[in-house]
């Protein structure tokens, strides 16, 4: 491989506003070839990979694909593997459009530029050499949770013997990819679960119904352009708008919509987790902490 990293990436943007990214550029780049790559500053999260241009440019982008989080590049001898970061934004523009302060890489093909805008510096630029799913970064991954073979029978194999809280259970890339903080939320609000179950007390029917969850609500997410937070955007630079459908997530001291409760709002391992009393069945809340206002 052409790097090795055993870094975790980023959180934000989530799946469904990567696979959205994914669908929105591939027209413009698939089959396309690499006229220039452009690198401003020496990297994102980690440094560029000083081959990129040499092992790059002339290349056929055959195919783009996204595990998890990354999107990845087939080209030639190669793949390109990008991230999002926190706040990164990969858009199409004409070939001649200035390039602004948080651009930091392009890639070229014919009259368009593939643009990656990243104001936190988060994100990632990585040449990996096939197959892919070897790097460091995809080898140690979870289930895709939109995939046929993710199941409620899966989930239940899983969580056997696990006390780990359902929600961080259901966030850990390396069982289930992609299911982040804002969906992991609500999908435990659509199941009815309370986050702080630990996931081995979960029976075959609480996981059908989790799994069919997860499955919905990253569907619902796509079909409504995923969630517009902080600085994401489409490739087309438009908005998505699946956080006008949230539940829980964000509405804590609002009523819930189903029954009217109170929204909560506590921390568990570290994140904003958001669930309602009354809906979601009270649980074992060893590891969740009622959060101040703001915090």
């Amino acid at each position: 491989m052409l790097a090795v990293l055993t870094s975790k990436p980023a959180a934000m943007p989530e799946l469904p506003e990567v696979e959205i990214t994914r669908r929105g550029i591939e027209p413009h780049v698939s089959g396309q070839r690499i006229g220039e790559v452009v690198t401003r500053h020496l990297g994102l999260r980690y440094p560029f990979p000083p081959q990129l241009r040499e092992c790059l440019i002339g290349q056929r982008v055959t195919a783009v694909r996204r595990r998890a989080k990354y999107i990845l590049l087939d080209a030639g001898d190669y793949v390109l593997l990008l991230h999002l970061g926190m706040s990164g934004s990969l858009r199409i523009f004409p070939r001649d459009t200035p390039a602004g302060k948080h651009d930091h890489f392009d890639l070229v093909l014919g009259e368009k530029v593939l643009r990656l805008r990243d104001p936190r510096r988060f994100g990632a630029v990585l040449l990996l050499e096939p197959p892919a799913e070897q790097h460091a970064l995809l080898a140690t991954l979870g289930c895709e949770p939109l995939a046929d073979d993710f199941d409620g029978e899966v989930l239940y194999a899983m969580s056997r013997g696990r006390r780990t809280p359902i929600k961080p259970f259901i966030m850990d890339a390396h069982r289930i990819v992609g299911v982040g903080n804002i969906y992991a939320s609500e999908s435990l609000f659509r199941a009815r679960i309370h986050p702080a179950t630990p996931a081995g007390q979960l029976n075959r029917k609480h996981c059908r119904v989790l799994a069919d969850a997860i499955k919905q609500t990253l569907q619902d997410a796509l079909a409504a352009g995923g969630s517009s937070l902080k600085d994401f955007v489409h490739s087309d630079g438009a908005s998505g708008y699946f956080q006008q459908q949230y539940a829980v997530y964000g509405r804590d001291n609002q009523p819930c919509r189903v029954c009217g409760a109170t929204v909560e709002r506590h921390v568990m391992a570290q994140r904003a987790t958001f669930c309602c009393p009354v809906c979601q069945k009270t649980a074992n809340t060893r590891g969740i902490s009622r959060a101040k206002s703001g915090t």
